[in-house]
């Protein structure tokens, strides 16, 4: 495998997925298009599928749930918390220091999906090899 291409969310409302993530966040939107919206990110590309529609793709229901979530990295975790919580969007946790070498906060999506806002800083502790 050579990169992941893609991370798309299957989401119930489109239009207020589109909105947390244009408008809370401030992912650089690109475009909609049957069902399907996508943003202008670095590297992997992210992106939001009408949940309804996502059983033509798989054949089956997609069921919905918050098992994973999408990491923000940010140069200052403190201010986006605050940000965030000025907009009306519940910070679930942080900001605090993490001993893998992140700072983070998260919050919640309009479908439940975790989303970490996280900045580098030293580690704590050293990786297991």
């Amino acid at each position: 495998m050579e990169r992941i291409g893609y991370v798309i969310l299957y989401v119930e409302d489109l239009g207020a997925s589109v909105e947390f993530y244009r408008d809370v966040i401030g992912l650089p939107y690109k475009f909609t298009d049957a069902g399907y919206a996508e943003f202008g990110t670095e590297g992997t590309r992210f992106a939001l599928f009408e949940r309804r529609r996502a059983e033509w793709l798989t054949g089956r229901t997609v069921s919905p749930g918050a098992a994973g979530e999408v990491v923000v990295m940010v140069d200052d975790v403190d201010a986006w918390a605050d940000r965030l919580a000025a907009r009306g969007v519940e910070v679930l946790s942080g900001p605090a220091d993490r001993p893998w070498g992140h700072r983070t906060a998260h919050v919640a999506d309009p479908d439940g999906f975790v989303v970490e806002f996280a900045q580098e800083i030293p580690r704590l502790r050293g990786r297991r090899v």
